[in-house]
């Protein structure tokens, strides 16, 4: 099995949008039969880290996004999550 240090860690400020294309391009490479057994390995460990990270940001994301309710008093009554049509 390979060792943490062939598959480098996803960095924190990588952005969804670049972290799902890393992770296409490695989907495309592990679908071509093309990658050796160690290096698709090493794919696949990397894609993990990509998925958990973007899955991550998605997260984040539905967080910011959630709305506060407010009753007839004005006060906050807690969050709703936003519905995306």
């Amino acid at each position: 099995m390979t060792d943490a240090a062939e598959t480098p860690a996803v960095p924190t400020d990588l952005s969804f949008e670049d972290a799902l294309a890393r992770l296409e391009s490695i989907v495309a490479r592990l679908e071509s039969g093309q990658a050796p057994l160690e290096e698709s390995i090493a794919l696949y460990e990397q894609g993990a880290r990509l998925k958990a990270h973007c899955e991550a940001r998605l997260k984040a994301a539905q967080l910011r996004v959630d709305k506060i309710v407010v009753g007839s008093d004005g006060q906050a009554k807690g969050i709703e999550a936003a519905e995306f049509g």
